[in-house]
């Protein structure tokens, strides 16, 4: 399981999906993904929703939410040279920019380089970071050449180069949280249908990077869910870092316990996993969980959900690094809330009475 773990995250990670560019990788998703479930659906705000169903009548409607776009950047500017200027999507910092290899996805498909001013030139500013829009992509063209081929407002992402080092730990641009979306897939597929306790919907939703409220808000609409699972990256912990505020590699997936999120769908998902033997780590996070588990709680009259982390470390680079053993823990504790029928038995709103206005 975990080498197919790792060929589905590499292969998933590598497609594009700049933070509003989604919609580009839906043939490559209709080929891969789309293949193991019941129905794909794309809709206008570029999320992607791939249905499997239970085939019980009355199941209940289950939400599987993972963003599925990423950080990069757009071309602002052609510049003499064979140079780009660009623009950031997304959080992403100059200091970890710099001589970055990157693809531009403009009307051919370029490799670049994000250009790094030497120390021996920087007149004594060595320790001063440049500010992004100084940033300049050297493709190695004409400017009259890349006038042709690269238009304003092209994409551009990290390369996609990937690496595995001791301890499972795999290393790689976009895992935040394509990761998590080839994980769930996995997941999802492995499963047969009369196990699941109800139908699932698995969300790629879009504009989680851009936005607080993102595409998780009108898929969760559309899709009605009974209740949620909203699975996300966690800040890996490093020496140093706050302890209260990262979560360890290893260790399992993370719950969070917040306001909000549905404090007793947590705990329940607490205890499949204690029941299930699957690693995890309790987490505070009193009044936001920073993911799409926030918006997905409160549309229409209210989505109970859960939050989950995939630890990882250097959040936001193009070396973002995960281990594969708690994307172990990831595909096993996707595939026990799926068929727990326990939890869909308790959210399920079906046959149960509505309270008086």
């Amino acid at each position: 399981m975990r080498e197919l773990l790792k060929k589905n995250i590499v292969s998933l990670c590598s497609l594009m999906s700049v933070s509003g560019f989604e919609g580009r990788a839906t043939q490559a998703l209709r080929d891969t993904v789309a293949k193991d479930f019941d129905e794909y659906i794309t809709d206008a705000v570029g999320n992607h929703i791939f249905w499997k169903r239970s085939g019980k009548e009355g199941a209940p409607r289950i939400l599987i939410d993972t963003h599925f776009d990423e950080i990069g950047m757009m071309v602002t500017e052609i510049c003499e040279g064979g140079f780009l200027r660009l623009t950031s999507i997304g959080g992403l910092s100059p200091s970890v920019l710099q001589a970055a290899d990157v693809v531009i996805y403009g009307d051919q498909t370029l490799r670049g380089v994000i250009t790094s001013t030497p120390p021996h030139l920087r007149g004594g500013k060595e320790d001063e970071l440049s500010d992004l829009c100084d940033l300049l992509v050297d493709t190695g063209y004409l400017k009259e050449e890349l006038e042709k081929i690269v238009p304003l407002g092209t994409p551009v992402g990290f390369a996609p180069e990937y690496s595995e080092m001791s301890g499972g730990m795999l290393a790689g641009k976009s895992f935040d949280n394509k990761a998590c979306a080839a994980i769930a897939a996995t997941a999802l597929a492995s499963l047969p249908r009369e196990a699941l306790a109800g139908d699932v919907a698995l969300l790629f939703s879009a504009f989680e990077e851009t936005s607080r409220i993102g595409g998780a808000g009108p898929a969760s609409l559309s899709i009605d869910p009974d209740y949620a699972m909203v699975i996300d990256v966690n800040l890996g912990r490093i020496p140093d870092a706050p302890k209260s505020e990262t979560v360890p590699l290893v260790g399992g997936v993370s719950l969070s316990l917040s306001a909000a999120t549905d404090l007793n769908l947590t705990r329940r998902t607490q205890t499949l996993c204690q029941k299930k033997e699957i690693a995890h780590t309790m987490v505070a996070a009193p009044s936001s969980t920073g993911t799409n588990a926030t918006t997905v709680n409160l549309v229409g009259a209210g989505i109970p959900t859960v939050d989950v982390g995939l630890p990882l470390r250097n959040m936001h680079t193009y070396n973002e690094v995960i281990s594969l053993e708690d994307a172990e823990s990831l595909f096993n504790l996707i595939c026990a809330f799926a068929c727990d029928e326990t939890i869909a038995n308790e959210f399920a709103r079906a046959g149960k009475e509505e309270l008086p206005i």
